[in-house]
């Protein structure tokens, strides 16, 4: 894996893990609902996120830190403080979170995921455009669905769709050029996806 780079206020990153030894994260859909329940409890106030995908022993995500207004701690009496949130922290909160609650109810004991999660900074707009197909197509890329829109396990049908969201949708949507245009670069690359992979799968 490689070495660790700090999470900081306005960089985007591709945030991924796995489970240890590959072991299986996600049995049922409590499991992945709980996690996203989780996420928008310890990221979501923190982190602006534009794309994910959770798979049976592995997740990704695309995400922006705030800016350091936003992570200022503010004390039990509304005073912020100077203090800036560690978003690494945060992450662990959560990962450790949904191990206390996932080994509960399976009886296991033990840590779940990889004791480091991955972060690679996303510093060019090809890497965009990228990580945000590349995590939406994974469930085809890894054989666990035919047709990765079948998956629902990911943020491809939030982003079409008119439902309230924690997503920056909008932004995604324009990103590519509107929701057709967003829709037909998916459906259009699948074939190229070969090509994108040694780009972004060294990690996992």
């Amino acid at each position: 894996m490689q070495k660790s780079v700090p999470l900081e206020a306005g960089k985007f990153y591709h945030v991924y893990t796995r489970g240890n030894n590959k072991e299986t994260v996600f049995i049922s859909k409590e499991n992945y609902n709980y996690f996203l329940q989780l996420y928008r409890k310890y990221l979501t106030p923190y982190v602006y996120t534009y794309a994910y995908c959770l798979l049976p022993n592995h997740f990704h995500l695309l995400v922006q830190v705030k800016e350091e207004e936003a992570l200022r701690w503010k004390s039990a009496d509304g005073q912020i403080e100077e203090k800036l949130v560690n978003i690494s922290q945060q992450f662990s909160h959560l990962l450790n979170a949904y191990t206390k609650a996932f080994n509960a109810v399976n009886k296991r004991v033990g840590s779940l995921f990889q004791n480091r999660f991955g972060r690679k900074e996303v510093t060019s707009e090809a890497y965009f455009t990228r990580l945000v197909y590349y995590l939406h197509f994974n469930p085809q890329h890894h054989g666990i669905v035919e047709d990765f829109q079948e998956w629902p396990y990911s943020s491809y049908h939030s982003l079409l769709s008119l439902k309230k969201t924690n997503l920056l949708r909008e932004e995604v949507l324009q990103w590519f050029g509107g929701k057709d245009w967003f829709k037909s670069f998916h459906q259009e690359n699948a074939a190229d996806f070969k090509f994108i992979t040694p780009l972004l799968e060294d990690d996992l």
